[in-house]
């Protein structure tokens, strides 16, 4: 709003200075019936030097130097006090000018007025510069008593003139503040437009990846899956087109997984659940699983943990073990998937500050830095590395938004021919413990590779037959419920080791089952449960509020619920020790 009252007087300036020059002649004229001409000439001088000042204020306002708005405010004060101090010296000049006195001082009133006109769009030098111009005339107007009359007239015309100048100012403010409000809408819409035009390439993004990546991965499994039901007289599969159409499904699994994140994530509502967890425990899980892939390519995968870290009693990583996990599985599966020759290895090292850093480099083709600032971009993939390797180029941009989000930072060096080295930066709380790391008595017996007894609820057919699969390839047997309501009716009928509860089902839901069953008499009340949900962090809170015991997101692999049902099997087996203990 200053800013735009000092524009609109700045605006008035040139203006000024042609009233003023204008205005000079007339002086001139009434002042050569003057009695003094000495006094007469200084007046002059004094006009004249003003104007140039003037001048070159004028000049000030228009350079880059003049944008600070309280500078601009009181060189422009300073400039209109000068005229005033003009119209002052020329009331005094008019006051001993014999019989043009009446004449001057009425002149010097008009100046007076016309100074008071130009300092209205700033209200602070209206009210500072008007009075100040303007008492010089009317002191000089009423202090005889021959020229109170017209003293009268010229203060009614002074009053006149400020009330008009006052409405002035209140109209520019007013116009000021429409202006502003229009320069925020507009920037609103341009924020909006912008947002829009993301969203429209986010989804032009997510359907150029989905029609390609999708299409041809679909199609790959589908003709394996039609030559295994014996469709069109062709013989069975065989194991390498089997594994082939396997590793398509779990490339358009991570496809979409990274799709619906990246969406999530762009739109503020991807939840992270913060828990102390062993960083070496799990990078070497993840070392371990993408071994076989890299050893059939000829690719040696090492891991290297810092002394101090292998042999401490506490401490953990405090994030998203979940997040933390598709993380390094993006960097670890990148570097498989890009490394021809050579090796991988992940370092994990402790740092200062309570931080801990988790390195995997590899021997790659390196990328340039214009193609590693490109390589973090969402759906953007470098074609001089990407050619012929399946992916949507969403994991690297996906990865850095999660470990900014967990308080961490995820950097690269890289060179072309050399390889590339990513950096996962995260908090380490020393005084953390964590499952891994031994705080009591350990517990005998693995209850991994026990033979469990398992009911799964789960309303969707194809989700029931998924879990059955896995479950029972970990050697497990599997009973099967189709809601909720059924998987309570067999949990006091039948003894369970372990049941999996789908989050959502017809009738009676995960929540309300798990709660059913936890109030339910007898030992089956404490059997472990785990809550298989679509991953929004409400219903997981829902769940474990329910008495759920862990909670495992679709879609779910055989890694997932292996740790999974392995977890909830440690921890029901404590429970029955410390009840025992107890006893």
């Amino acid at each position: 709003m200053a800013i735009q009252a000092l524009e609109a007087q700045r605006a008035l300036l040139p203006y000024a200075l042609i009233f003023f020059g204008v205005s000079l002649p007339i002086y001139v004229w009434a002042g050569s019936f003057a009695e003094d001409a000495t006094w007469m000439a200084a007046t002059f001088a004094v006009f004249a030097i003003n104007w140039g000042a003037f001048y070159a204020v004028t000049g000030w306002l228009r350079r880059p130097q003049a944008q600070d708005p309280a500078l601009r405010a009181r060189v422009q004060i300073l400039g209109a006090l000068l005229w005033a101090g003009a119209v002052a010296q020329i009331a005094a000049f008019a006051d001993g000018a014999g019989v043009v006195r009446e004449p001057l001082l009425m002149l010097s009133t008009a100046a007076a007025v016309a100074v008071t006109f130009f300092t209205a769009p700033n209200l602070t030098g209206l009210l500072i510069v008007g009075p100040i111009a303007c008492a010089g005339p009317l002191w000089a107007l009423f202090s005889r008593p021959q020229t109170s009359d017209a003293g009268v007239l010229a203060f009614g015309a002074v009053a006149l003139s400020m009330a008009l100048c006052l409405v002035v100012n209140r109209t520019l403010r007013g116009q000021a503040a429409m202006a502003a409000e229009r320069e925020a809408l507009i920037a609103e819409r341009a924020v909006s437009l912008e947002r829009a035009q993301k969203v429209a390439r986010s989804k032009s993004d997510i359907v150029a990846t989905l029609s390609h990546e999708i299409r041809n991965g679909l199609n790959g499994v589908t003709h394996v899956l039609a030559a295994a039901a014996g469709q069109g007289g062709r013989a069975a599969p065989s194991r390498e087109q089997l594994n082939a159409a396997l590793t398509a499904a779990n490339e358009l699994v991570a496809v979409l997984n990274a799709t619906l994140d990246s969406e999530t994530a762009e739109q503020g509502r991807l939840m992270l659940d913060s828990q102390p967890f062993d960083p070496v425990r799990l990078t070497r899980d993840l070392v371990l699983l993408s071994r076989p892939h890299a050893s059939a390519k000829g690719v040696e995968l090492t891991l290297h943990v810092d002394a101090e870290l292998e042999n401490r009693t506490s401490g953990a990583v405090v994030a998203d073990v979940t997040r933390v996990r598709q993380v390094l599985s993006n960097l670890i599966g990148n570097a498989v998937k890009y490394t021809v020759r050579g090796r991988i290895e992940a370092r994990i090292e402790r740092r200062g500050d309570g931080r801990i850093a988790i390195e995997i480099a590899d021997t790659g083709p390196g990328l340039t830095p214009e193609e590693l600032e490109q390589a973090f971009e969402p759906f953007r993939r470098i074609e001089r590395t990407g050619a012929g390797v399946p992916g949507a180029g969403l994991g690297l941009s996906l990865s850095r938004h999660l470990t900014d989000l967990m308080g961490g930072r995820l950097d690269c060096r890289s060179a072309p021919g050399v390889g590339s080295c990513f950096t996962v930066d995260l908090p380490f709380d020393d005084g953390a413990f964590c499952e891994g790391i031994e705080v009591g008595p350990a517990i005998s017996g693995d209850p991994a590779k026990r033979q469990l007894r398992v009911l799964v609820a789960e309303d969707d057919a194809l989700n029931a037959a998924m879990l059955r699969a896995i479950l029972e390839q970990l050697g497990h047997k599997v009973v099967h419920a189709q809601n909720g309501r059924r998987a309570v009716d067999l949990a006091k009928l039948a003894d369970f080791d372990l049941m999996m509860l789908d989050g959502r089902m017809p009738g009676l839901d995960g929540p309300a089952a798990a709660a059913a069953i936890r109030a339910l008499d007898g030992p089956v009340a404490n059997t472990p449960i785990i809550a298989v949900i679509g991953g929004d962090a409400d219903e997981a809170r829902e769940c474990l509020d329910a008495g759920v015991d862990a909670v495992l997101r679709k879609p779910v692999t055989v890694a997932g619920v292996a740790r999974a049902v392995a977890d909830a099997a440690a921890r029901g087996r404590m429970d029955a020790e410390a009840a025992r203990s107890v006893a």
